[in-house]
């Protein structure tokens, strides 16, 4: 079993591992240690690895979405390993035999879906920053709506963008030098993520017609935003409507420290006052 787990584990290094094991989600090793801390939970031990105990705790399946937001907002990813086989198919292949499991999902910041890891009257975005030389571009979508869009920004922008949109997660290349981006959970994406050419591929075989009221490097950033949904997703895309292009002339810039003097509710973005998506009732 723990070959499993940590055979699992090695694919998702950057997140914690909710394994599913009968009525609980089971974490090991510093997964288990962290996850404790952060959940305040009983922190056991199980067997042994490297000679060493091995350290071990859990979550009820049926109350895991009363735990993630706690993890989320501790700055956590969460891969979610289900079993993907009756363990009863198990056991015809041998009494030893583990049960088949396989991560259906990676719970992140920016990729909520859940009412109730959410908070009522406010976007949840995940954002891309897509540069490629002088000219950048920022991508950004809500989950829970379906709605994203992307525009044109000069670099010079790019904080006071972010303080507008007040993104809960930022994509960036490997490379890219790092913005400030108030509260956001960075990630950090392969530099092939943000290529040209796959993200008009990727935005394509979704919206025929999409990438060209886009530039290159909107479409960039709308790109990063679609393979970080398939990995996170493992495929299942949530319902998205077609990313609307925004100029980049639309409203006024804040600065990071002007939005804080004033005390701007994160909800402006709502409020019509500056570059923003049409609500929507459903995906």
């Amino acid at each position: 079993m723990m070959a499993q787990y940590l055979g699992i584990k090695a694919r998702y290094p950057d997140c914690l591992l909710f394994y599913r094991m009968g009525d609980f989600y089971e974490l090991f090793l510093d997964d288990a240690v962290q996850a404790a801390q952060a959940l305040d939970i009983v922190l056991t031990q199980r067997g042994e690895h490297l000679g060493a105990p091995i350290p071990m705790c859990g979550v009820p399946v049926h109350a895991a979405e009363s735990y993630l937001p706690r993890l989320i907002r501790a700055g956590f990813k969460v891969a979610i390993a289900e079993q993907t086989e009756d363990p009863a198919e198990a056991r015809r292949r041998g009494a030893k035999s583990v049960v088949a499991r396989d991560v259906v999902r990676v719970v992140t910041a920016g990729t909520l879906i859940e009412d109730g890891l959410l908070e009522a009257r406010a976007n949840n975005y995940l954002a891309a920053l897509a540069r490629h030389g002088d000219a950048v571009a920022l991508a950004f979508a809500d989950m829970s709506t379906g709605q994203w869009a992307a525009f044109d920004v000069t670099p010079a922008d790019i904080a006071a963008e972010l303080a507008r949109l007040n993104p809960a997660e930022l994509l960036l290349a490997d490379a890219q030098p790092e913005p400030e981006a108030g509260g956001a959970v960075l990630t950090r994406l392969p530099l092939t993520a943000f290529d040209a050419e796959a993200g008009a591929a990727r935005l394509s075989a979704l919206f025929p017609e999409a990438a060209a009221d886009h530039s290159a490097t909107a479409v960039s950033a709308l790109g990063a935003i679609l393979h970080y949904l398939d990995h996170t997703q493992r495929g299942a895309l949530p319902r998205l409507a077609a990313p609307q292009a925004l100029a980049s002339t639309d409203g006024m810039a804040i600065d990071a420290a002007t939005r804080a003097s004033l005390e701007l509710a994160r909800t402006l973005v709502e409020s019509g006052a500056a570059r923003c998506l049409p609500q929507s009732t459903s995906p």
